[in-house]
């Protein structure tokens, strides 16, 4: 009883000497707008909806069938749950009385217009290096939106972590704050700008310390909501290589003839990009095909393919679309899953994830280009018969089975029941 009277003192004591540190250090509110901006031309809205597109603002702003930008999407973290903010122009729950420095420090220090830090689901550590002219494009388009006046859940954070004193630790330690100048005018030059800062490719792509900062080296692969974001530096390895070409597809498209379908997180990523100009996706193919790293110089032994209950499964769930002679390959053109990137990946995550999700149907990809479209098997197979496919299939594409599929299937099941 004592001891846990003296931990209790300790940590009130803790909590108010960090308080009371906070309170002397915490950044100043700036004042409230005075007024709405004033209207803009078409064409300066337009510029900052391309902003706003390749920075993936809606992505994490809107919440399953929520209203656009209003936040409420649930960002799960190792430390608990992130609610994104509403990032519409109301006054009460909104931005709309921020004024355009308030927006510009929140990208460059995040820090919100009351001076509380916010948290780095936001990614500010990239956003800080955006141009100045980028930020005020945001500011406007943005501004420019209908007002929805929607109030957010609480985060679900455990002490210390819902401490935001605390941030500014971690903001010591992470963010080293832009300049505002512009990024260069060469195309890779300008795919570096919008990999690294606007898009925050390395926030999903590089994985967590135990910190929650961004492990380095950047871009060898995390994991984000159960799903595998892949290593962004092996993309020209192995037996199915990207190009230049075909990651342009994917990044506007959502669709890579050659390696499969956008799936998971990256798959609204691939939405707002359709919406940019071409120019910015090839930028981005043109800088990730600089990072790539020279391929292993053992091979991989090819597996013979096994298992006569997976034989059985990829006949009766998947043989209609996934056969040379089903209509769906010989008429759309589609490679073989021995050239999936979910099947030859070294994590059989996205595999899982893809048989148990499905793809849904929503929209023909920019260019004409056919969409993917999967049904969902999570009510069909078993945990067992998921791994007894995936055995089957990735064996059939040359690679070694994975080791416990059939595990992660049910754990991944577990997380997707709301």
């Amino acid at each position: 009883m004592r001891l846990r009277t003296l931990a209790a003192a300790g940590t009130a004591f803790v909590a108010v000497v960090l308080g009371g540190l906070y309170a002397w250090t915490r950044p100043e509110a700036i004042a409230p707008a005075a007024a709405p901006p004033p209207p803009l031309s078409p064409a300066v809205l337009a510029a900052g909806a391309r902003v706003v597109a390749l920075g993936d603002c809606m992505v994490c702003h809107t919440a399953p069938d929520g209203p656009a930008y209003a936040g409420g999407l649930g960002l799960k973290t190792p430390f608990g749950i992130i609610y994104s903010t509403n990032i519409t122009p109301d006054p009460e729950t909104g931005i709309g009385r921020w004024t355009s420095a308030a927006f510009k420090r929140a990208l460059r220090e995040g820090v919100a217009r009351d001076g509380h830090l916010l948290y780095p689901a936001f990614p500010y550590i990239h956003y800080t290096r955006m141009s100045d002219e980028d930020i005020e494009l945001a500011y406007a388009w943005l501004m420019s939106r209908p007002p929805v006046r929607v109030k957010q859940p609480d985060n679900d954070l455990a002490f210390p972590l819902n401490f935001r004193p605390l941030l500014a630790f971690w903001n010591a330690l992470y963010l080293r704050p832009g300049d505002g100048a512009a990024p260069g005018t060469g195309q890779v030059e300008r795919g570096r700008y919008l990999v690294d800062t606007l898009g925050h490719c390395a926030s999903c792509h590089s994985g967590m310390n135990v910190l929650g900062g961004e492990r380095s080296p950047a871009f060898q692969g995390g994991t984000v909501d159960g799903w595998h974001a892949p290593a962004l530096t092996r993309l020209a390895q192995g037996s199915a290589p990207w190009t230049r070409a075909e990651l342009a597809d994917y990044l506007q498209g959502g669709l890579a003839l050659a390696h499969g379908a956008a799936k998971g997180p990256m798959r609204p990523v691939t939405e707002r990009l359709a919406g940019v100009p071409r120019a910015d996706v090839e930028a981005m193919a043109a800088y990730l095909m600089t990072i790539q790293q020279p391929a292993a110089a053992a091979a991989v032994p090819a597996a013979a393919q096994t298992g006569t209950s997976g034989a059985a499964l990829f006949a009766a769930a998947c043989a209609g679309c996934h056969t040379p002679a089903a209509p769906m390959m010989r008429l759309g053109g589609r490679p073989g899953l021995d050239r999936s990137s979910a099947v030859l990946g070294d994590d059989p995550s996205n595999f899982i994830q893809t048989v148990l999700h499905g793809i849904p149907w929503e929209r023909p990809a920019p260019g004409g280009a056919a969409a993917a479209y999967m049904p969902p098997f999570a009510d069909v197979l078993s945990d067992a018969q998921v791994a007894e496919l995936a055995a089957w299939v990735r064996t059939g594409a040359g690679r070694p089975a994975w080791p416990g599929v059939a595990a992660a299937s049910a754990k991944l099941r577990k997380e997707m029941q709301p």
